[in-house]
């Protein structure tokens, strides 16, 4: 059987935001499909609690009985020179802006589809974001090691996805594939389906368009009752969970913990969290009002080498996603051949062995039986050589290939995460 994969390692440090990739589109397909009121568009009441997560408040730093803090970018004075008029705690690129090799001003870009202006790091720039920021909102950014990098999640944990199952509804009218999620947090068990992972995909890449959020393994519309499918998906769903417990906000977002600690059976209690979290106001330029800064000297980063290190990773990305994707393709390649082409020819071999050996039992001397025996055993070995090849890439080529697609979906995210991070 193939080894489980090991923990995901967890974010790099080094950049004021770690990666985010680009606008979420919902994925289509029968696969799963959106045909019951799970997804209803009835109002449910929001209810106090009814999405409170066990974690406990970042530190604050004042704001009263509430931990609310009003915060806002538009009192702020003209912009100016890049990195001016930007409220205390909040990302922004200190240094002189002269120094820079970007323009000195901040002007509206034209291309209303850019990801900078979908994202909200247009309007946050130009002074239009303004929200409530509760304590439980607060993303806090630190100096570690290697630079800045977001605050360590001081309850971490792990979940395991095991046990997929086919389950009906509708009187069997309607089937599909439910997971068994294990959060070591709580110890309680729940069922989800791929659709509520894909739920929580969007609703992670929508609220963070700083953050890399990986993306889940892709749908299949046919065979997805098949043994090798769910197991295959099963362990990318592994891989994936892996990842967004061992990230230090993703793990702690309200919506994440929702679908962790949900009842699979409290059908109201799902649509209250589902309704809070696609009614949250910590998005798009309000996300930015929630991240809380390092101050001091320490803290104090220059424009031109954080543009350098930038442009860096952007190479970086490039050259890695088109080598990813060529030894995703070479790594498919060999293990088909492995597959069929290897366990064909060597059975052929085995096949000729077993009619030479069938040949010398028409033979009826008795020193002919060892020569046989050892003729036999050949053809045998050999058609066991060609199933050693055949199941050969679920021992290495498989779980290499798993992880490698989680790495292709942040490879993906990078482009629109360094365009947010260059505000171009």
């Amino acid at each position: 059987q193939q080894p489980e994969p090991e923990p995901f390692p967890p974010p790099p440090a080094g950049y004021p935001f770690p990666p985010y990739g680009g606008s979420y589109q919902p994925s289509q397909g029968s696969d799963d499909d959106w045909d019951d009121d799970w997804d209803d568009s009835s109002t449910v009441a929001d209810e106090p609690g009814a999405l409170g997560s066990s974690y406990p408040d970042y530190e604050a730093a004042g704001g009263g009985a509430s931990g609310r803090y009003r915060l806002s970018t538009r009192s702020e004075p003209s912009l100016g020179p890049r990195g001016a008029g930007h409220p205390p705690g909040h990302p922004h690129p200190p240094g002189g802006g002269g120094a820079a090799k970007s323009s000195a001003t901040v002007s509206r870009n034209l291309n209303r589809f850019s990801t900078f202006v979908k994202s909200g790091g247009e309007a946050f720039v130009l002074g239009e974001a303004s929200g409530f920021v509760k304590d439980g909102d607060k993303l806090c950014v630190v100096l570690g090691p290697r630079g800045p990098e977001w605050q360590e999640n001081p309850y971490p944990f792990q979940c395991s996805i095991e046990d997929p199952t086919k389950q009906t509804k509708f009187k069997g009218m309607k089937s599909y594939i439910a997971y068994k999620l294990v959060p070591s947090h709580t110890g309680q068990q729940v069922h989800r389906r791929y659709k509520h992972f894909d739920w929580l995909y969007g609703r992670l890449a929508e609220k963070f368009p700083v953050i890399s959020v990986p993306h889940l393994p892709e749908k299949q519309a046919t065979g997805r009752f098949e043994e090798d499918f769910i197991s295959k998906r099963r362990k990318g769903l592994a891989w994936w969970m892996d990842h967004m417990c061992s990230h230090p906000v993703l793990a702690q977002c309200d919506a994440f913990q929702h679908f962790l600690t949900c009842p699979s059976t409290d059908e109201k209690a799902w649509k209250q969290g589902k309704r809070k979290a696609e009614k949250d106001e910590m998005v798009g330029a309000n996300f930015f009002l929630t991240i809380s800064v390092p101050t001091g000297p320490g803290a104090i980063l220059d424009l031109q080498e954080v543009e350098s290190q930038v442009d860096g990773f952007k190479a970086f990305t490039k050259k890695m996603d088109e080598s990813a994707l060529q030894l995703n393709h070479t790594a498919n390649e060999f293990a088909r051949k492995q597959v069929t082409g290897f366990k064909k020819e060597y059975q052929k071999v085995g096949h000729s062995f077993k009619c030479l050996s069938q040949a010398f039992e028409l033979d009826q001397q008795a020193f002919s039986a060892g020569l046989n025996q050892a003729i036999a055993f050949t053809a045998e070995a050999y058609d066991a050589i060609g199933d050693l090849f055949a199941d050969q890439p679920r021992q290495d080529l498989d779980p290499v290939m798993d992880l490698l697609a989680l790495y292709q979906g942040h490879l993906a995210n990078f482009p629109d995460i360094i365009h947010v991070q260059k505000g171009k």
